[in-house]
């Protein structure tokens, strides 16, 4: 077995559990090793921290599977971590129909992703690791889900990091890749093979859960709608009216199939716009809605461009405040990792004191339970959702 040395500094975090050991982290490595391979790692005084593989190409250098000495990592390893995963979902979730069955790290399981739209999977290995036993894994996926079929959407740039190609198509079955599922009692289409990520937000599927008392006979303005998971919800719920808005016509063609495949199609209406300039418009024509939902993309990827990210949460959120009827409601959500909740809850307050609203925290949410949060790591915390009553 190859032996990771780690530098003898602060060690806190790794010992705290976090699983990833970072290429300055490391001191020395003794014996031989495979990229990919499994690798034991210790501390300088080789005391036993975990197990996991190596990849040198990576700034993440080693990913920890198990901080079990004895724990091999093999077959039946895998097998019990996914179903751990899948036992969990099942206790957790009120419909499996759609969930996230794998949330990598978070599931102990670092770098793997699988969603469930009904009955098909969707995998992501993100790692060069976890890519070697990709096979062994869609092995397990079906011997435990017996899904109809397996789908693979490792197109993401993250892979470059790792010294993987990008690449997607079939690892089990051959299947029509635009496929039915259901969430809350709605009925949604997936682009499996070229949708967003996986095909589809799942973190969001208890937020749009949560927005049911608020949307009942109210005119909404879904900003940033994508494919209408959002707006077809409020409906679902009673909306009087919805006005979903993206600037990508392809999403929001998948949005109104969305709403017909309800039957909502008489009650919403479709404005392909950048919001931005959406809510400048509506603000200058002092238009009012009931409720504003704002569920946009990841406005930072990384640390330093943080202070554009809060100038940009700040514009909607304040744009979207002076458009709201007095006691209307604000759906707000940040699905960037580097804004923490505390920044975020700040930004809403600073937008609120700009606009001279009162404004009442009703509701202050996260991601979905098959997104857990692994309290080691902050990284499998991102997803920020509040809802505020404007006045």
């Amino acid at each position: 077995m190859t032996d990771v040395i780690l530098r003898n500094e602060n060690l806190r975090r790794i010992l705290s559990g976090h699983p990833w050991i970072y290429k300055t982290e490391i001191d020395h490595i003794e014996g031989d090793y495979e990229p990919g391979g499994i690798v034991d790692v210790y501390d300088h005084k080789k005391n036993f921290i975990g197990r996991g593989y190596i990849n040198l190409k990576s700034m993440i250098t080693v990913r920890i599977l198990t901080h079990e000495k004895d724990e091999l990592i093999n077959e039946d390893f895998f097998k019990k971590r996914i179903l751990r995963a899948w036992e969990y979902r099942k206790k957790v979730m009120d419909n499996l129909n759609s969930c996230r069955v794998i949330f990598g790290e978070a599931d102990f399981l670092p770098a793997l992703i699988v969603d469930k739209f009904g009955n098909y999977l969707v995998i992501q290995t993100l790692s060069l690791g976890m890519e070697r036993y990709k096979g062994l894994i869609v092995n397990i996926l079906v011997e435990l889900l017996n899904p109809k079929g397996i789908y693979e959407r490792n197109d993401v740039s993250v892979r470059m990091l790792e010294g993987l190609p990008e690449t997607k198509g079939f690892l089990y079955g051959n299947f029509d890749a635009i496929q039915q599922f259901e969430e809350n009692g709605v009925k949604l289409w997936v682009d499996i093979e070229n949708g967003q990520k996986t095909g589809y937000f799942l973190d969001q599927k208890e937020n749009r859960a949560a927005i049911k008392k608020y949307v009942k006979d109210a005119d909404v303005l879904d900003c940033f709608s994508h494919t209408g998971s959002f707006s077809v919800h409020a409906l679902h719920y009673g909306a009087k009216s919805v006005e979903t808005v993206d600037i990508s016509e392809a999403a929001l063609d998948m949005a109104k199939k969305n709403a017909a495949l309800n039957g909502y199609l008489d009650r919403c209406r479709f404005t392909c716009e950048n919001a931005f300039d959406l809510l400048k418009k509506y603000d200058e024509e002092n238009k009012k809605f009931d409720v504003v939902i704002l569920d946009p993309p990841a406005f930072t990827k990384s640390k330093e461009t943080v202070k554009d990210a809060i100038r940009g949460y700040k514009e909607i959120n304040l744009r979207a405040m002076k458009i709201l009827k007095k006691g209307g409601f604000l759906i707000t959500c940040s699905c960037s990792q580097h804004i923490s909740p505390d920044v975020f809850l700040n930004i809403i307050k600073e937008a609120a004191h700009d606009t001279q609203k009162n404004t009442r925290l009703i509701e202050k949410r996260t991601q979905s339970k098959d997104h857990p949060i692994l309290l080691s790591s902050s990284e499998t915390e991102y997803l920020k959702c509040l809802i505020l009553q404007v006045f």
